[in-house]
């Protein structure tokens, strides 16, 4: 089942996507909850009855004028509201290109559990603009991901059981200001304002139901479900990455272990996978300067549009737009004494 969040009224809607076409939630059966957050929360009781309700309209048992084409709707983040955001750091393909690109050794504790920061959930977007302030320019990045959203509260909960706590999957594009993100994190904190404006997910929430053609198992000595769906992005047409789910090396179970360990996750938290190989101009560019000392980097501009596609999940566009303003806060910065 495909789960969108549209703009109706004034507030977000929830539809399922069926062949073009959004059905709100009481079309599938009036007593469903309306909005993302509350059919998180009632999961459980909520999930089987829409899928009753998505049979009937492929079966043509609801009619296509009870919906309306997705292309009409003004379609937000699938979980608008997250009761947190989370990411994580699952590829060792990325981290150690990353920081081979730096001169750096790979850093053992990478396979010896998973990591995550938090960042501003209040920040979560979907497709459409992604407004900029002129430090955010400051290499500007997209950052190629997949994320889950938590469908039940749990506590200390193991990877064993952990992908009974996932709703379904979606894109999520980590937007980087990576001069704000490199300079804050001297000081061995953030990357706070490096990630703070904009996380985008979408354009839909997949479960985990209609990705079982895609399952495939865990790497050695890991565990938990992964799956076989290739992640491409686009920058104005030209792709620049190319990677895979099931590359991930920490499985989304595990890091939502980890997550719990001591602290109770709720419906409608987002996590991310963390950046795919290839996933990102910071790598990319490390990557073209290593080969080529004449390589020019490349980085997000005003105008620029950023297209994600991955396999079962859909593709997720945004254009970067710049705020109109002068106000920088890195001019600003006190000098060295």
């Amino acid at each position: 089942m495909k789960l969108v969040s549209y703009l109706k009224e004034g507030h977000d809607q929830l539809a399922v996507f069926v062949d073009g076409y959004l059905y709100d939630m009481e079309v599938l059966h009036p007593d469903l909850p309306n909005n993302m957050n509350m059919f998180l929360q009632y999961w459980e009781d909520s999930f089987p009855v829409a899928q009753v309700g998505e049979r009937m309209i492929k079966e043509g048992r609801i009619s296509k004028d009870k919906g309306f084409p997705m292309d009409q709707a003004y379609v937000l983040a699938p979980v608008p509201f997250p009761t947190s955001c989370r990411d994580g750091y699952a590829f060792r393909q990325h981290v150690a290109s990353a920081r081979r690109n730096r001169g750096v050794p790979m850093i053992p504790e990478f396979d010896q559990y998973p990591i995550f920061y938090f960042t501003n959930h209040t920040s979560i977007q979907g497709p459409g603009d992604i407004i900029c302030m002129p430090d955010h320019f400051e290499k500007l990045d997209f950052e190629l991901e997949a994320a889950i959203v938590i469908s039940k509260a749990g506590r200390n909960i193991p990877a064993e059981e952990a992908d009974e706590y996932i709703a379904g999957l979606m894109i999520m594009n980590d937007m980087s200001a990576r001069r704000l993100q490199m300079e804050e994190m001297l000081l061995n904190l953030g990357p706070a304002k490096g990630k703070d404006f904009s996380t985008v997910i979408g354009p839909w929430l997949v479960t985990l139901d209609e990705l079982e053609e895609y399952e495939i198992p865990a790497k050695e000595g890991h565990t938990g479900k992964n799956w076989n769906l290739r992640m491409q992005c686009w920058v104005n047409g030209v792709q620049v990455s190319d990677g895979n789910v099931g590359d991930m090396d920490w499985t989304f179970a595990e890091i939502v272990e980890r997550c719990s360990y001591g602290v109770t996750i709720h419906p409608g938290d987002v996590i991310g996978s963390g950046t795919v190989g290839t996933g990102c101009f910071l790598e990319l560019n490390g990557t073209g300067k290593l080969n080529d000392p004449n390589y020019q980097e490349q980085w997000l501009q005003d105008g620029d549009t950023v297209e994600m596609e991955i396999t079962g999940l859909g593709r997720l566009k945004n254009t970067i737009v710049a705020e109109p303003t002068d106000f920088s806060i890195l001019a600003r910065k006190k000098t060295a004494q």
